[in-house]
């Protein structure tokens, strides 16, 4: 079959790094599934680390999977063939846990699609105790309750450790021969995983069309879920094979994970708030996977990881003993995403200017200073025009400025900024290049769980395209200066995914069985689908989407915990509408937010001042030297650092 489909390279497996494990009746196997497309699918790490951890184990096997595209989907539906692992094409339906990666809300329907595709029922209820439990784990299930009734557990947090615990316990379940016939006693054992959480065993409450929360209806399903936190990340150097695929992937390169976490506080990033605390890789060990890496893989091209990396404490002698490790070899591209922009100087681009030149991409977010203000991105114009002018003054020639639109208080004169900022920065680009670039790309905002910004209620598909609009033509004769964006219809679903309780279920299996697959690529995208599939269903996009909510509403992940206080989140929120702007809690006294309990955590801020980035836009001078939060091992008492 793999003549007659676009990119048959999908589906072979075979890359650099790909194991063929040896299935047994004792072990436990793991089809890694990721919802969307290989060359989308491969390059994730999260998968990548989990795939190689389980192959390690004597008691595990992990194969991996991904969507097959819609001209493969029709071959195999014609043919009755299920999906496969892309390792050594096993059938899906023979694994033990399909566990799924979830990072897009867009992706749901072609989770629904997968199972259905294995030979599963897509709702848990109807499931056997031969069937696969069907697993998810990634940023989308800190609110899991679109998909509650099509999925067995849901991973809360890191995983390099609590898959072990599932397949300690799923191993234990396979072996007893009385309970190996009865699904219902393995999901109660695993809802006493800390961190797991089964969304069958607890019930939903409604007065009417309001949501009442969720209760647990056994013993062993917790109130609330807490999050998994890996402490020491130096325990945990993986991937130490990554994939190299055999075709072209998105991010086709060596990526190595510098730190997880972010106490920068931005308001609007889910990811920043539910990865807390930071947690630093030692620089010998990063240097030592970067080496190794590019030695077995072959890449001339190296990304550092994080979400903001160049605040990883050294991040200039980093780079530096990068790109010189290999002396008169092949030049070393050092990527660094998420870059902030008052994190970047002169230091990280001298350093950088050695590699093969390569885009940059900063994130402002906010088109003004009282914007960012409430987001809490505290950089100033200055801050941004430094960093700009450091990387064409260094022989970069093309700029890449990521914004949100659609923000909370957002006013025209906010958007406006963005295009004086594009103005300014292509202007500082030609003092320095003669064809200087600056790509302005322009995201819908969509309220997150566990961020300060859940109570907001986003704008709606109109108000953001006249925004857009707004942009477009305030920067249509800017030679140099183009606008990119996201389709609005899409965040309009994007935010009922985000923030719907259990209902939206019924709609994501109608828009399935429509044929609403791949919903996350521009070509297949099909907002009436969506809107009818609510209709029927009696359901209002705009109380999911555009309303405000109130302190005392109850919300749909109220079940679960991200270490994060409620009340922290809510006057984080307070604050966001009277334009206050909280420092990074690493160079001042801490904010209680929750993420460091239950660790012993080191602030030192007496003379601390953040690395490379001064003020951090505070307009204060905190004195010289730095020293980075130390994170260590969870202890039995409650720490308030």
């Amino acid at each position: 079959m793999l003549a007659r489909v676009s990119k048959p390279a999908r589906y072979i497996g075979m890359e650099g790094g790909a194991q063929r494990p040896e299935h047994a009746p004792h072990k436990v196997a793991w089809l890694l599934a990721y919802p969307d497309t290989y060359e989308i699918g491969l390059p994730n790490q999260g998968l990548q680390i989990l795939y190689e951890i389980l192959n390690e184990r004597p008691d595990a096997v992990a194969e991996r999977t991904y969507a097959p595209w819609y001209d493969l989907e029709e071959l195999l539906r014609e043919h009755e063939i299920g999906l496969f692992s892309v390792d050594t094409h096993r059938a899906a339906s023979d694994f033990d846990l399909i566990g799924f990666n979830l990072s897009a809300e867009l992706t749901y329907t072609n989770l629904l699609n997968m199972v259905d595709l294995a030979g599963v029922p897509v709702r848990s209820a109807d499931r056997r105790a031969d069937h696969p439990l069907i697993a998810a784990g990634g940023h989308c299930t800190y609110n899991p309750e679109p998909l509650a009734d099509f999925l067995d557990l849901v991973v809360l947090g890191d995983g390099e450790e609590v898959v072990a615990e599932i397949t300690e316990v799923v191993g234990e379940w396979k072996a007893d021969a009385r309970r190996r016939g009865d699904r219902t006693s393995v999901l109660h054992a695993l809802a006493g995983i800390s961190g797991v959480y089964v969304p069958s065993l607890h019930r939903p409450r409604y007065d009417g069309s309001t949501f009442l929360g969720l209760e647990p209806i056994v013993a062993q399903a917790p109130a609330l879920v807490e999050k998994r936190t890996i402490a020491d990340l130096a325990e945990f150097p993986y991937p130490r094979n990554q994939l190299v695929p055999l075709t072209e992937v998105v991010h086709d390169r060596l990526n190595v994970e510098v730190f997880r976490g972010c106490t920068r506080g931005c308001r609007f990033c889910q990811a920043g708030m539910i990865t807390r605390p930071v947690r630093e890789r030692p620089a010998e060990q990063v240097r030592s996977m970067v080496a190794d890496g590019l030695r077995r893989t072959g890449y001339d091209e190296v990304s550092l990881t994080s979400l903001s990396t160049a605040d990883y404490s050294g991040i200039e002698q980093l780079v530096a003993d990068i790109v010189d490790a290999d002396g008169d070899g092949p030049s070393i591209t050092v990527a660094l995403p998420s870059l902030r922009v008052d994190a970047f100087g002169v230091g990280i681009a001298t350093q950088l200017q050695h590699a093969r030149r390569a885009g940059l991409t900063f994130a402002p977010e906010a088109g003004t200073w009282r914007m960012r203000q409430v987001i809490n991105k505290l950089i100033r114009e200055e801050d941004l025009y430094s960093a700009v002018e450091a990387a064409f003054a260094n022989g970069w020639r093309r700029v890449k400025l990521y914004f949100l639109t659609g923000l909370p208080t957002e006013t025209d004169e906010d958007t406006l900024g963005i295009a004086e900022l594009a103005r300014n920065c292509i202007e500082i680009g030609r003092a320095h290049t003669r064809a200087p670039s600056v790509t302005v790309s322009v995201g819908g905002f969509v309220p997150k769980p566990f961020t300060p910004f859940q109570w907001f209620g986003q704008n709606t598909v109109e108000e953001l395209q006249r925004k857009i609009n707004l942009l477009r033509d305030a920067t249509r004769r800017m030679h140099g200066v183009q606008v990119k964006w996201h389709d609005p219809k899409a965040t309009l679903v994007e935010g009922i995914m985000s923030r719907g309780d259990r209902r939206i279920g019924d709609v994501l299996e109608t828009v399935w069985r429509r044929g609403g697959t791949f919903q996350e690529w521009n070509e297949r995208f099909d907002l009436p689908l969506w809107l009818d599939a609510m209709a029927e269903h009696g359901l209002d996009p705009d109380w999911f989407t555009h309303r405000h909510r109130t302190a005392e509403e109850v919300l749909p992940w109220d079940h679960l915990s991200a270490g994060l206080h409620k009340d922290f989140l809510w006057q984080d929120w307070r604050d966001a509408l009277a334009e206050v702007g909280l420092p990074d809690c690493r160079w001042t006294p801490c904010y209680d937010c929750g993420a460091c309990t239950g660790y012993s955590i080191e602030h030192i801020v007496a003379s601390a001042t953040p690395p490379a980035g001064g003020s951090q836009g505070t307009g204060q001078d905190l004195g010289s030297g730095w020293t980075p939060v130390q994170l260590r091992r969870p202890t039995s008492d409650v720490v308030s650092a």
